[in-house]
Parts: structure tokens; sequence; C-alpha cells
């Protein structure tokens, strides 16, 4: 992560925790004791869930010289809260990752994402990648377009979606119905595991289905991102259809 992206004063960071929590990604406070303004700092943090993380001396001085030990990882964007994801003028088409963890893989997914139509994308507090350098670079300008809301329970989340409408479905390599097998002109979140064991087996409970993509070659399974194109355009497929057949209708009828 570049030097920009890094805030490691104790005045500047306490200002961006009043001013714009939502742009900060996570903190890390060295494990030896400091000093005394750094627990207001944890405290406005936990406030905003944010999250934390306890290091040695010895790795913040590897990310900032200069630091007063503590160290502020500024997003590239301002993160949103689940229900600015919702929208009313069509059907929801929303993204969760459960734990991915390489930003490389969530920007590509953004740019998937982004130009498929996706309303927003929702991101673990923990155990997953920020709105990185990294992941804006790898988005190739999609990271502005696209909603990102960034939650502290992924299964409550899930919960809260169902609540609303919301039909959820999870990419899973075990599952015997395939991608395609879904209606996806209502209201949709996809849920993607993360690069090393997929989805969490709770999560896999809340999903309304479980989906596979059949791998015919060697490999038994495709990298995260690329699943992600394959489940986003499927969903494009049928509500273009669909669109042209409503169409079609009020053609005939005219």
């Amino acid at each position: 992560m570049a030097a920009k992206d890094r805030l490691a004063r104790i005045n500047p960071i306490l200002e961006w925790l009043k001013a714009s929590p939502n742009r900060l990604n996570k903190i890390f406070v060295q494990k030896e004791k400091g000093h005394h303004r750094i627990n207001e700092i944890i405290a406005l943090a936990r406030l905003n869930h944010i999250p934390v993380v306890f290091v040695p001396r010895e790795r913040l001085d590897r990310l900032h010289p200069d630091h007063q030990g503590v160290i502020a990882f500024v997003a590239e964007k301002e993160y949103v809260e689940l229900e600015d994801l919702l929208v009313k003028d069509h059907p929801a088409f929303l993204v969760i990752l459960d734990e991915v963890e390489d930003p490389q893989n969530i920007g590509a997914i953004i740019r998937s994402a982004e130009g498929a139509g996706v309303d927003g994308l929702v991101l673990p507090e923990r155990h997953s990648a920020g709105l990185t350098a990294t992941v804006a670079t790898t988005a190739a300008g999609a990271l502005a377009h696209l909603k990102v809301a960034r939650v502290t329970n992924l299964a409550r989340s899930i919960e809260w979606l169902k609540e609303q409408g919301v039909w959820v479905v999870g990419a899973d390599g075990e599952s015997k119905s395939r991608w395609f097998e879904f209606d996806y002109t209502q209201p949709v979140a996809i849920v993607l595991g993360s690069e090393g064991y997929g989805l969490r087996a709770n999560i896999k409970k809340k999903c309304d289905q479980l989906l596979s993509i059949p791998m015919l070659g060697k490999v038994n399974s495709l990298n995260v991102s690329a699943a992600a194109a394959v489940f986003f355009y499927e969903v494009v497929r049928q509500r273009l259809t669909a669109e042209n057949y409503r169409n079609q209708r009020k053609n005939v009828k005219s």
C-alpha cells in the first residue's frame, strides 16, 4: 500500500475518525504501551466498527518510520450503510463476499460487478481486504461507480436482506444445482466465498439456495473472481431476456 494511504500521527487519525470514519479501512496499534490518546483512537474506531489490530512496534516501524504507536489505513472511497445498497426502481442485484482477502480478487470482482450492473457490494468488517489502492487499481476505475458497504456480522446482514425480500444465492462447488438454475429476475444477492475454503458453514445455512459451476477439467475450482463473472452475467442474461419479452408483449398489445 502506498504511503499516502496511511496516517501515522495521532491528531490526524482522530480527526479522520470524527469527520470521515467511513473512509478508514483498519487501524494498527502497537502492542506495547504507547501514548494515552491511543485509547481514544481505539474507542472511536470500535464505535464506528473499524477493525483494530494490535501488532508489535517493529511492524509499525516498517510501515511508517515516524509513527506514534498507531497507523490508520485510508480507504479509496467511503463505505456506505447496508440499507443504502437497496434500490427501488428495479430488482436489487447485490454481491456479498465472505472473507475474500486477496485485494486483486476483490478488485477484479468489483470490475465485473460494475460492468454487470450490480447495485452494491457487501464486505465483512474482518477477514477481508478493504478498499485499498491495490483494489482500486485492479478495479480499473469501477470502484468509483459501485457502492460498497462494510458490515460487522455477515450472517445477520444476510438475514436482514432476506427480510427486505432479497433472495440469497451462494456459490458452492459441492452443490448439485447449477448456477443458471435460479430465477435471477427477482431481487438477489450472490454470495462468494474465500479463496481457500469457499463459503463458511454458517453462511451456507443462511443462503436460500446453493449453486455450482461444473468443473470438467483437472482442476476442481475457478478463481473466485472468475466464478463471480459467470454468476453475474447469468443475472444479466436472464434480466435482458425478461426485458426483451416484456417489450415484445407491449408491442403486440399496442
